[in-house]
C-alpha cells in the first residue's frame, strides 16, 4: 500500500471518529495520515467547513502547548507511526503558516539548540504582530536572555512582566516549558537580588521590583531552599513576621530531625524564631526552633543568633526561654502526677524539648551555667541518661562552687542507685539528711532514696519512718519523687512494702497520724489499689475520724461493692454508731461473699470496746438463729457469725467456740468441729463441754482411742455434766460409748491385775470413777459385774458384796456374778464353794476365768487346783463328764498348765467326743515332754495318735504312733493294745504307705510299712513290703 493510500485510508477513519464529534481521536488520525502523506492530510484538513477546521487547529494547538495529551490511535490492519507533539507543530504551521503557537514551539526547539540570539529576534518579531500572545513570547525571550548570559537583567524584567500580566499561566508556562532550565533562571535571579540595586530593572519602584521577584521565584520553586531562605530575609527585612513564619514553616516541612543541621535549615529555623519573637505571643514556638537550632549546631547557630538578635533582645529572649522551661518542666509534672499506671513513664516523652530548652539557655546564659547545669543533670536522670546526669554532677560536686550542693547531692544518690552503687548512694543521701539546713525538696528525694535501700536491707519499718517524714515535708515533692526518680521496677514492691509497714503500724497502734499521711501517699500512687484506700480509712479510724473513715470507704466500695474487707469494716463503724440494722445487713453481705476471714487483719487495728461490741452482736446473732431455725442454710449462717465473734475477742471466745464446733458436727464437718474443741482445750485443757463434745465427734468418727480418752478426762474433771450429756445421745450412741469405756476399764483393770501393781492407785481410781458412771449411764449386768471387779481391786471386799447382792439379789443366779461371789470367798478360805462357781464360769468363759483368778493369790490358787482335780476325778467316776470338764479346767489354769490336769481333761473331753480341743490339750502335754518318764511320753503320743484317728487325721496318726514306736516298741504295743487294737492300726499304715508308694516316696513307704510291721504282721504290708523291694530296688531305702 503506497503512502497516498495509506493516508487516504487515514484520513478516512478520522472522518468517522469526527462524526461521531471525537474530535482529538479525529486529529490524530489527521496527523497521522499528514506524517505518511502531507498533502493528502492537509488537503483533507482545509476541505473541512471552517468550523471544524478551526476546532482541529485548537486541539493542534493544545497539543503543542502541552495542556493535553495526544491520544493513542489504533487502525485495522495500517501500522500506524508514533506521534508527537513535533509532528503536530509542523502539522499546524502547515495547515496554518502564521500560527504562533507553532511557532512558539519552534523558537524552543532553537533555544534547546543554543541559538539564544535568534530566539531573541524572533520573538521581538512576533511580539509586534502578535501581542495576544506576549507571554509566552515574553517569557521564551525571557529565557533567551538569560541563557544567552549577556541581557540577563532584561530577561529577569521580561519574566517579571509576564507574571505580573498572567500570574497563574505564567507560573504554568514556566514549570512545564522551562522546567529544565528553571535552575539557571534562579540562580540569575539569586544574583541579580544578592547585587546591591539602587532602581528596577523594569522601571517600578525598588520595593514592588523585589516583591515580585520573591513571589515570582516562590511560585515556581516553592520547595527551593534559597529560594525560602531569600523570601524568609526579605519578609523578616520588611517586618512582615506572620509572611516569615509561613514561608519558613514550608520550607521547613521538607527538612527531617536529622537535617537540621545543613545550615540553610539552621537559618531558616533561626528566622523563624527571630519572627516569632518580634511577633510577640509565640514564645513556645521560638524557644522550641532556637532549642532546637543549637541542638544541632551550636556554634553555627550562635553565630546566626547573634546577627539576628541585639544584647537587649537577648536578654528578653533568655527571659522568655526561662518561662517557657518553668512551663514544660511544669507540664510535665502535671504529666506524671496524672500517671495512672504505677509502674508507667508516661511523661518521660515530654522531657527531650526540656533538656534541649536547658541546654540552649546554657549557650546564651554563661553567667547562670551551674544553675542550670543542675536543671540539665535533674532532666537527664529524669529521661533515663543516668550515665550523663552522674558526670554532671560529679563535675558540679568537684568545683569549688558550692551552691545547689544537697540538690546535686541528692542527684547523685539516684544516679548511684540506678546504677545500683547502693553504698555511694546511701553516703549522699545521709549527707544530705544531715545538714544543718537542708533544701526541703532535696531531703525529699534523700529520704525517698534511702528508704528504697533500706527495703534491700530488711528494715522496712525504718522504710515506712522515711516516707511518713518525707510525707510531713511536701506530700506532693514526695509523690513526684517516687513516680518520677525511682526505677519504675521497684514502686511496685515499694507500695506492698509501704502497705505491710501501715498495717503493722496501725496494728500496734503506732503513729496513726503519720500512717494516714503515708496511706495518703499510696492512694495517690495507685488509686485503684483498694489496700491503700483500707489503709487511709484505718489510720482515720485511729485518729478518731470516724466519719471520714466511713466516707473514704463508701467511696473504695463505690468502685467494688463485693469487697469483704470494706464492708467488715463498714459493718464495724455502723455498729459503733449504734445502727445495728445497717451493720447486720453489711455482715450478712459478707457471709454471702464467703469470705470470714477478712475479718483477721481488722481485728489488731480496731479498739477494744469496738471489737467487744462486735463479738457481742454477732454471738446474739448466732444464738438468734440457732433459737429460731434448724436447717444447714440457718445453721451455716450461724456459723459465720460466731466466726466473726471468735475474730473479733482475738480468737478465743470459749461460748462461742463451743457452739460453732456443735454446729459444725452438726453439718457432718467433724474435723472442722474437732480442730474448734482443740482451740479451747489449748486455752483450757479441762474444759467439760469440750472434751465430752470432742469425745462425741470422735465417736462418730469411729476413733475409738481418742473418744475414750475424751470422755474419760471430762468425767475425771466433772462427771455429773458429762453423764447426762451422754445420755441425751440416741440409743446406739449410749452403747457404743458404754462398750467402749467398759473395753478399756477391763483392759487397764486386767493389765493392773495381771501384774499385781498395786501402786497404781491413780489408775484404781480412774477405773473407779469409770465404772460409777457406767452404771450411772446403764444398768446392764455387765457393767455391774466391772464396777464390782474394780472394788475388788481395790480391796473393798465388803462393798463388793454389798453390790453383788443389791445388783443381783441373794440368790446371783448369775453365772458370772457367781464367780465374783466365789473370788470373795476365797477370801474366807471357803475353797469348796468357790471351786464350784469358778468351774460352772470355766465351762462358759475361760478367759473370764483366767481374770478373775488374777484376784487370787498363788497359795489359794494351788489350794484351789488340788480341789477342783479331786473333784473332776471323782465326777469322772460318776462318768458326769460335763461338770468334770470345768473343774479340771479350773485345775489347770490355776496350775498353770500342769501336764496331769491337762491329760485328765483330754481324756473328759475325748469321752464327750470332743476331740479337736483334747488334740490341744495333747499337744500342749507334749509340748511340756522334758522331764516326764519314757513310759508317759510313749503313751502321750499314743493317746494324741489315738485322738488324730478320731478326727480322721490318718497321715499325722501315723506319725505319732511310729515316734512312740521310736521311744519303745513295747511300751506302745502295749498302749496301742488298749486303743485302738493292732488290726485296725495295721490297716492305717497299710493305707499311708500305700499311698506313699503310690506318690514314688518310697523311702517313707518303706519306713511306714517297716513299723506297720512290729504293731502285726499283716498279710497286705507284707505284700507291699515286696512290691517295695521289686519296684524301688534301684533306690536306696535303708
Amino acid at each position: 500500500m503506497s503512502p497516498h493510500e495509506l493516508a487516504a485510508l487515514l484520513c478516512k477513519e478520522g472522518d468517522h471518529h469526527l462524526a461521531q464529534q471525537e474530535l482529538p481521536i479525529a486529529t490524530a488520525f489527521y496527523m497521522a495520515a499528514f506524517s505518511c502523506s502531507a498533502p493528502t492530510a492537509v488537503q483533507k484538513v482545509n476541505s473541512l467547513d471552517k468550523g471544524l477546521w478551526e476546532k482541529v487547529i485548537a486541539t493542534l494547538e493544545t497539543w503543542c502547548k502541552g495542556k493535553n495529551q495526544i491520544p493513542k490511535i489504533q487502525s485495522k490492519n495500517l501500522a500506524i507511526v508514533s506521534l508527537s507533539v513535533g509532528i503536530a507543530a509542523i502539522f499546524l504551521s502547515t495547515l496554518s503558516p502564521n500560527n504562533v503557537v507553532s511557532s512558539v514551539y519552534k523558537l524552543e526547539t532553537l533555544l534547546r539548540r543554543g541559538c539564544s540570539e535568534e530566539v531573541v529576534s524572533k520573538c521581538n518579531t512576533l511580539l509586534k504582530a502578535n501581542p495576544k500572545y506576549s507571554m509566552e513570547l515574553l517569557l521564551l525571550r525571557a529565557l533567551a536572555w538569560v541563557l544567552s548570559g549577556t541581557q540577563v537583567r532584561r530577561g529577569l524584567a521580561d519574566y517579571i512582566q509576564a507574571f505580573v500580566m498572567h500570574r497563574g499561566e505564567a507560573v504554568a508556562y514556566v514549570c512545564t516549558r522551562q522546567g529544565e532550565h528553571l535552575p539557571q533562571v534562579i540562580q540569575a535571579f539569586s544574583n541579580c537580588l544578592s547585587a546591591s540595586q539602587k532602581e528596577s530593572p523594569d522601571g517600578s519602584s525598588l520595593d514592588e521590583w523585589l516583591g515580585n521577584c520573591y513571589d515570582f521565584l516562590s511560585a515556581v520553586a516553592p520547595d527551593d531552599i534559597w529560594v525560602c531562605r531569600a523570601q524568609a530575609a526579605y519578609l523578616f527585612k520588611k517586618c512582615k513576621f506572620e509572611e516569615c513564619v509561613a514561608v519558613c514553616s514550608k520550607a521547613l516541612k521538607g527538612f527531617s530531625a536529622d537535617n537540621l543541621r545543613d545550615e540553610k535549615a539552621l537559618g531558616l529555623l533561626l528566622e523563624r524564631a527571630a519572627a516569632y519573637f518580634f511577633l510577640g505571643g509565640r514564645m513556645q514556638e521560638m524557644v522550641q526552633d532556637l532549642a532546637e537550632a543549637f541542638a544541632a549546631t551550636p556554634a553555627q547557630a550562635m553565630r546566626h543568633f547573634e546577627e539576628l538578635f541585639s544584647p537587649h533582645d537577648t536578654e528578653r529572649v533568655e527571659e522568655q526561654a526561662r518561662t517557657v522551661l518553668e512551663v514544660k518542666f511544669a507540664a510535665y509534672r502535671e504529666a506524671v502526677r496524672t500517671r495512672t499506671e504505677l509502674r508507667g513513664n508516661h511523661g518521660t516523652e515530654l522531657l527531650p524539648s526540656v533538656i534541649q530548652t536547658v541546654q540552649f539557655l546554657l549557650q546564651i546564659s554563661p553567667g547562670s551555667k551551674r544553675e542550670l547545669s543542675v536543671r540539665l543533670a535533674d532532666c537527664h536522670l529524669l529521661h533515663g541518661h543516668i550515665r550523663t546526669a552522674l558526670d554532671i554532677c560529679d563535675h558540679l560536686l568537684a568545683a569549688e562552687q558550692k551552691t545547689y550542693y544537697n540538690t546535686l547531692l541528692a542527684l547523685r544518690g539516684f544516679c548511684s542507685l540506678h546504677t545500683r552503687d547502693h553504698q555511694q548512694a546511701l553516703r549522699d543521701f545521709q549527707k544530705v539528711i544531715e545538714h544543718d539546713s537542708p533544701h526541703p525538696n532535696s531531703c525529699i528525694k534523700a529520704l525517698c532514696g534511702r528508704g528504697l535501700i533500706r527495703i534491700s536491707g530488711g528494715s522496712h519499718y525504718l522504710t515506712a519512718l522515711d516516707y511518713i517524714t518525707a510525707c510531713q515535708l511536701k506530700l506532693e515533692e514526695t509523690i513526684f519523687t517516687i513516680k518520677s526518680y525511682v526505677p519504675w521496677n521497684q514502686r511496685g514492691l515499694l507500695l506492698k512494702v509501704l502497705q505491710e509497714e501501715g498495717q503493722k503500724m496501725l496494728q500496734k497502734q503506732r503513729d496513726a497520724p503519720g500512717v494516714y499521711q503515708l496511706a495518703s501517699l499510696l492512694v495517690e500512687l495507685d488509686a485503684s489499689d483498694e489496700a491503700s484506700r483500707i489503709l487511709c480509712a484505718d489510720a482515720l479510724y485511729q485518729m478518731g475520724c470516724v466519719e471520714e473513715a466511713h466516707k473514704l470507704l463508701l467511696l473504695a466500695l463505690s468502685g467494688n461493692p463485693q469487697s469483704s474487707p470494706i464492708l467488715a469494716r463498714l459493718a464495724l463503724l455502723q455498729l459503733k454508731k449504734g445502727f445495728m440494722y445497717d451493720g447486720n445487713q453489711l455482715l450478712k453481705k459478707v457471709i454471702r461473699i464467703g469470705d470470714t476471714s477478712c475479718l483477721l487483719p481488722i481485728m489488731d487495728i480496731f479498739k477494744d470496746e469496738d471489737r467487744k461490741l462486735m463479738q457481742t452482736h454477732c454471738h446474739f446473732r448466732a444464738l438468734t438463729i440457732l433459737k429460731d431455725k434448724q436447717e444447714d442454710a440457718d445453721i451455716k449462717e450461724a456459723i459465720a457469725y460466731l466466726s466473726f465473734a471468735i475474730i473479733a475477742s482475738g480468737g478465743y471466745a470459749e461460748d462461742c467456740l463451743l457452739i460453732r464446733a456443735r454446729c459444725y458436727g452438726h453439718l457432718g464437718q467433724k474435723k472442722t468441729a474437732i480442730f474448734d474443741y482443740n482451740a479451747i482445750l489449748k486455752e483450757d485443757p479441762k474444759n467439760v463441754q469440750a472434751l465430752s463434745g470432742r469425745g462425741f465427734v470422735y465417736l462418730t468418727l469411729k476413733q475409738q482411742k481418742e473418744a475414750v480418752q475424751d470422755l474419760i478426762s471430762a468425767l475425771k474433771v466433772e462427771a455429773g455434766a458429762v453423764i447426762p450429756a451422754i445420755l441425751s445421745l440416741k440409743h446406739e450412741a449410749q452403747g457404743l460409748i458404754t462398750q467402749w469405756l467398759l473395753q478399756h476399764g477391763r483392759t487397764a483393770l486386767t493389765e493392773l491385775v495381771a501384774t499385781k501393781d498395786v501402786s497404781k492407785e491413780e489408775t484404781l481410781r480412774d477405773l473407779l470413777m469409770i465404772a460409777k458412771a457406767l452404771i450411772k449411764i446403764c444398768k446392764d449386768a455387765q457393767y455391774h459385774i466391772f464396777y464390782t471387779d474394780v472394788l475388788i481391786a481395790n480391796g473393798r471386799y465388803e462393798e463388793a458384796l454389798d453390790h453383788l447382792q443389791e445388783a443381783f439379789g441373794h440368790s446371783l443366779a448369775d453365772d458370772f456374778a457367781s464367780a465374783r461371789l466365789a473370788v470373795l470367798q476365797l477370801k474366807k478360805r471357803n475353797v469348796p464353794v468357790a471351786a464350784h462357781s469358778f468351774s460352772i464360769l470355766a465351762k462358759k468363759d475361760e478367759r473370764e476365768l483366767g481374770f478373775l483368778l488374777n484376784f487370787v493369790d498363788a497359795k489359794q490358787q494351788q489350794h484351789l487346783s488340788q480341789v477342783a482335780a479331786q473333784e473332776g476325778n471323782v465326777l469322772i467316776k460318776e462318768y458326769r463328764y460335763e461338770k468334770a470338764l470345768g473343774y479340771y479346767t479350773l485345775a489347770i489354769l490355776t496350775s498353770k498348765d500342769n501336764p496331769r490336769y491337762l491329760r485328765q481333761r483330754a481324756a473328759c473331753l475325748t469321752h464327750l467326743k470332743k476331740y479337736d480341743k483334747a488334740l490341744e490339750d495333747m499337744e500342749k502335754v507334749i509340748l511340756k515332754h522334758g522331764c516326764n518318764s519314757l513310759k508317759t511320753r510313749v503313751e502321750d503320743h499314743c493317746s494324741k495318735g489315738h485322738l488324730l484317728l478320731s478326727v480322721s487325721e490318718e497321715e499325722a496318726a501315723v506319725r505319732q504312733y511310729i515316734e512312740a514306736l521310736q521311744l519303745d516298741e513295747s511300751i506302745a504295743l502295749c498302749s496301742i493294745m488298749n486303743g485302738p487294737g493292732s488290726e485296725i492300726l495295721t490297716k492305717t499304715f497299710h493305707k499311708i504307705a500305700q499311698y506313699n508308694f503310690e506318690m514314688q516316696h518310697y523311702e517313707e513307704a518303706w519306713k511306714i510299712t517297716d513299723y506297720g510291721l512290729k504293731i502285726d504282721k499283716n498279710t497286705e504290708l507284707k505284700k507291699l513290703k515286696t512290691r517295695l523291694k521289686r519296684e524301688a530296688s534301684s533306690c536306696s531305702i535303708h
